[in-house]
């Protein structure tokens, strides 16, 4: 007999509730046809590949879906290998404020911190 129970698949990326307050922030500013905010990782800087976050109007097909309480993350189903384990944390201090990751995956970044390596 068939295992009829379904597991529901952990998320690829963890959001502290801070990253989530930022989505919810972003969201109450965002475009009308803004439906989520996506995180990719375009090539980018001297490692190679960079962070990104945009609004975006559609999902893609291969896009992860990541519902939280202040809106929907979309994690770019190109980019869903370099980030599967990954925490992704929202930082303000006195000088800067931004995303931040912590990504198993990564086995160097740059010294300025713009881009990394798997």
């Amino acid at each position: 007999m068939a295992d009829t129970m379904t597991r529901t698949r952990p998320a690829a990326l963890l959001l502290t509730p801070a990253a989530e307050a930022r989505i919810a922030a972003l969201m109450a500013q965002a475009p009308e046809e803004a439906i989520g905010v996506k995180l990719s990782t375009p090539r980018r800087g001297c490692s190679g590949l960079a962070y990104s976050v945009d609004f975006v109007a559609e999902a893609k097909p291969f896009d992860e879906k990541i519902e939280t309480r202040g809106g929907t993350l979309y994690v770019d189903g190109g980019s869903i290998l370099y980030l599967i384990g990954s925490t992704m944390d929202w930082v303000e201090d006195d000088f800067t404020a931004g995303f931040v990751f912590n990504n198993p995956n990564a086995k160097g970044a740059c010294g300025c911190g713009e881009s990394f390596t798997v």
